[in-house]
């Protein structure tokens, strides 16, 4: 052996450790063993670590890492150990977070070595980072989901509704619910822990305003699909087929693949894919707005129906701008606060809306295909004869005026079909013809009579409105009062102080 090489590497060892940083791998061994450099300095780290002198092994781990063969997780990891038994809270932040990203195992976060630093703001910030948390805002965005994908699957389900319309709209808040999950399993760190869950609702990012714009058209102008639709899922099959690479991998390339990410200071989500989305909704939206201001003269919907469209504009409209906010704060690396939750919320804003809507007024998801002329296309090709029609119309009549139908909570138009032994579609044209109403305001109508009898004859004013309400047949207070309101102007209490004994 070289005597020049066996002084050097001595004085390397003993004189030279406080030196920053070291030339690349000297080609020289030491030892009977062969061992090289890396070894031998590792070694001597380790046996300063083990002897709890971290101030020098932290000199010679910092030496360590300056050779690129060394593995780093495990040096980064003793690294943070050291630096904490040290006190040195930053440090020891710094050196934990690096050694996850290159071997997530957040276990190490509880680890007892840590106890002296753990409640310092430096830590804690890494444990919120990487370990797995519940808030207000978290549970809220499970809360919204859960819901939603209930809301989608009930409308979809509904046969009061038409076909397509109710395809498309409860495919619109099923993407919305699956975002807003995504959203919740990444703001709890869940995405540490199922990296399948990567990118997992992004493939839905071009389908929102398509959804949402055909829906629009078929609801307020009939529309009839055509082959060329098809053309408005195209930049979706393209960004499948851009993502679709990432969607096959397996959990630990994901993890890799978001850890990489976060490594580099890059946002999980892609700015680029955030501002492409945007453009989409954008664009759409203008095209919503067209279809809105062009219908919304139309006499043919009622005004149930003008006002769900809208909203549903409005919240849409409030959504792209909320959208525009959330892409300007993430690619300032901002990534709290209530601006940031602002598009989420909107989101959350529009599942309650349609959840609300099908449940208090149902019949407004089908637009044109759910009103009240009878001179309307729908009945043009029916078999129904005058003498039917009006043999029907008495039967109604009767079942409306003796038996008070009404009164049954869950009533429906093919419970009244069933009763008049007769078809759905014939049903709804005897309501149409012979009271100029639909099904639903018919209900309606005959359950205000009711309650403004049993208002009227409430001499002490005492009755509980709820209990009125159930009487003739409502489920719930809420469309007790609108329709009541719609009826009289009135709320039942307002009308129950002003009413007198005398018939409606």
């Amino acid at each position: 052996m070289r005597p020049i090489g066996i002084i050097f590497t001595f004085l390397l060892l003993l004189g030279n450790s406080t030196k920053a940083s070291v030339p690349h791998k000297i080609d020289i061994t030491y030892g009977q063993d062969g061992e090289d450099i890396v070894t031998l300095l590792n070694r001597k780290a380790d046996s300063l670590f083990l002897e709890r002198n971290y101030v020098k092994a932290v000199k010679e781990f910092n030496i360590l890492l300056a050779y690129p063969e060394v593995e780093q997780a495990p040096v980064f990891k003793k690294l943070a150990v050291s630096q904490a038994a040290l006190g040195n809270n930053v440090e020891a932040a710094k050196y934990v977070e690096k050694y996850l990203l290159q071997d997530f195992k957040p276990g190490i976060l509880s680890d007892s070595s840590f106890d002296n630093v753990r409640e310092t703001e430096a830590f804690r910030a890494v444990v919120k980072k990487y370990l797995p948390k519940f808030n207000f805002w978290s549970f809220l965005y499970l809360y919204v989901a859960l819901i939603g994908f209930y809301i989608a699957a009930i409308i979809h389900f509904n046969k009061k509704i038409e076909i397509a319309a109710k395809i498309l709209i409860s495919s619109f808040i099923f993407i919305h619910s699956f975002f807003i999950l995504h959203i919740f399993v990444n703001l709890t760190n869940n995405h540490y822990k199922y990296p399948h869950t990567y990118a997992m609702s992004t493939c839905f990012s071009f389908l929102y305003g398509p959804l949402l714009y055909f829906y629009f058209k078929r609801i307020a102008q009939e529309y009839k699909f055509k082959v060329r639709d098809l053309l408005h899922l195209t930049p979706t099959l393209l960004f499948l087929v851009y993502v679709l690479p990432i969607y096959v991998l397996s959990g630990e390339e994901k993890l890799g693949l978001l850890l990489d990410r976060i490594a580099s200071g890059r946002s999980v989500q892609d700015i680029t894919i955030i501002v492409l989305k945007l453009s989409s909704l954008a664009i759409y939206g203008f095209f919503i707005r067209k279809i809105y201001l062009r219908t919304r003269q139309n006499r043919n919907l009622t005004k149930e129906n003008k006002i769900w469209q809208k909203n549903i504009f409005r919240i849409h409209i409030m959504y792209v701008f909320c959208y525009a906010a959330y892409g300007i704060l993430l690619g300032n690396n901002i990534t709290s606060g209530f601006l940031y939750h602002m598009q989420v919320i909107s989101m959350a804003s529009m599942v309650m809306y349609v959840g609300y809507s099908a449940n208090v007024q149902p019949n407004v998801f089908s637009g044109l295909y759910q009103f009240n002329d009878s001179l309307f296309f729908k009945y043009e090709k029916s078999g129904l004869t005058d003498s039917l029609s009006k043999e029907l119309r008495e039967k109604l009549i009767r079942l409306f005026d003796i038996e008070k139908i009404y009164k049954e909570s869950d009533i429906s138009l093919e419970m009244i079909a069933k009763r008049l032994d007769t078809t759905r579609h014939n049903a709804s044209q005897v309501i149409n013809e012979h009271f100029n109403m639909n099904f639903h305001e018919l209900v309606n109508k005959y359950r205000i009579r009711e309650a403004k009898d049993i208002l009227n004859s409430d001499q002490k004013k005492n009755l509980n409105i709820i209990d009125i309400a159930y009487e003739v047949g409502y489920n719930n207070k809420v469309t007790f009062n609108k329709a009541f309101k719609k009826d009289t102007s009135l709320t039942p209490s307002e009308y129950q102080k002003t009413s007198v004994d005398t018939p409606a």
